[in-house]
């Protein structure tokens, strides 16, 4: 299967499946905005939870934030996204569209002209205004990353929740920026979400916590079922890096596309907090409840997006295979992502008892695990369209689980079958997830 093939593939299950729709399809849609259908959303919050149990729950040393998306115009000054949060473009003057000059090259990729305009710079943040009048006095903006929520809040945080260096904060978020050339699905869009951590430590250690967490969050991948051929580790060389940072690695995966940013890890210095301290006049320094010295942490920073880790998760556990004379679309997410865990299938459903006893069935499940009821075709159709979701598991009542009280359990990846009794399928798929790894 060709990659081309494959992004293809990929988008068009996401649409026929309830995964991904085009925002405001119907008024020709909305470019490069992306809507989360009934499985798409299942999938998205198993990604953010997965994330959030490992980084927040599963860890003495993280709390949490959920901070505001509009913020004090002062915030992006002090970071420095007015004045360099920029892309510089460049048209083309022959077809008149539109580039990102580092994009661009020497020949226009729309026509294969090579006559462009002098760059210019374009800020990347969207604009609006709160309050009845729109003068430069309301301008505010919708928030281009989290993480200057999570600067702002520092002294909160150590205030309220009286956390020792090293320590945390993590955020799941919408972001917003402008993008000019958004694009390979929902990978480069202009509304996304962010999995993003600061995490704070004395200077002199910034270095170590830096590969621990490079090594962290590349397990983290592993861990949920990303091959590990697909995966890699790129360090930023010199010339990349930004003003405030001493080093970044990004963690990158094989899309369809090519090699691309999933997440990068930062070290970030003491700028962000030294900026803040400087725009707002308040004290941001940390002091050492032993020593009693007060100095501004460095910074280290995994952040990740949520919408191009839920392509990588979709993308590697797409998979093709020949039963018989047919084609068998699966999608073999890990236990932890997979948007259904359980399908209850009726074989027969004019056949009242058969249903009542296998809405009950599912009634019962649904309390332990994500469960959907479906009576809607064959069971052969219904088994191929629970595979290609990624459901790991297929219950089937049929007529004579009216009298032996047992029930067909299919499994999604070896598609074997187990005849387990009524009373026991809870326990035994309990048992399954609790060995099953992948």
């Amino acid at each position: 299967m060709s990659q081309d093939n494959l992004m293809e593939k990929i988008v068009s299950l996401c649409k026929r499946r309830g995964f991904i729709f085009q925002s405001s399809e119907i008024y020709g849609g909305l470019g490069s905005v992306w809507d989360y259908g009934p499985l798409g959303v299942e999938l998205k919050r198993n990604v953010k939870d997965a994330w959030w149990k490992a980084m927040v729950h599963g860890r003495d040393d993280m709390v949490g934030l959920d901070a505001g998306i509009l913020m004090h115009p002062k915030t992006w000054k002090a970071s420095g996204h007015t004045e360099n949060f920029s892309d510089i473009l460049v048209d083309c003057k022959t077809c008149k569209k539109r580039f990102r000059k580092d994009h661009v090259g020497d020949t226009c990729p729309e026509c294969g002209a090579k006559d462009f305009t002098e760059g210019r710079a374009f800020n990347l943040m969207m604009k609006t205004y709160l309050g009845a009048v729109e003068d430069e006095n309301s301008l505010s903006y919708l928030r281009p990353e989290t993480a200057q929520g999570i600067f702002v809040n520092f002294a909160n945080v150590v205030d309220t929740m009286h956390k020792r260096l090293p320590f945390g904060v993590a955020q799941i978020g919408k972001s917003f920026r402008n993008e000019i050339t958004p694009g390979n699905f929902v990978f480069r869009t202009r509304e996304f979400e962010q999995m993003e951590i600061e995490y704070f430590t004395q200077p002199e250690d910034a270095d170590k916590m830096y590969e621990e967490w490079i090594a962290e969050r590349y397990r983290w991948y592993l861990d949920l079922g990303i091959k590990k051929e697909t995966l890699r580790l790129r360090p930023h060389a010199q010339d990349e890096l930004a003003h405030y940072a001493k080093g970044c690695t990004d963690i990158e995966y094989l899309f369809p596309f090519g090699w691309s940013e999933l997440e990068g890890i930062a070290n970030r210095t003491d700028y962000d907090l030294k900026q803040h301290a400087k725009h707002s006049g308040k004290n941001l320094q940390y002091k050492d409840p032993v020593s009693g010295q007060e100095f501004y942490p460095f910074i280290i920073e995994p952040s990740g997006g949520v919408d191009r880790a839920t392509l990588a998760f979709l993308t590697d556990a797409y998979c093709e295979e020949q039963v018989n004379d047919a084609t068998r679309v699966v999608l073999k997410f890990s236990k932890h992502l997979a948007p259904i865990k359980v399908a209850v299938l009726p074989l027969l459903k004019k056949n009242a008892e058969l249903v009542t006893m296998a809405r009950r069935l599912k009634g019962d499940l649904s309390k332990i695990f994500t469960t959907v009821y479906d009576d809607t075709a064959s069971i052969g159709k219904l088994y191929r369209r629970q595979d290609e979701v990624g459901t790991f598991f297929c219950v089937t009542v049929d007529v004579d689980s009216l009298t032996d009280h047992q029930v067909t359990v299919r499994h999604r990846d070896t598609m074997k079958q187990d005849r387990i009794s009524i009373e026991h399928v809870k326990e035994y798929l309990g048992q399954q997830f609790s060995t099953n790894n992948s």
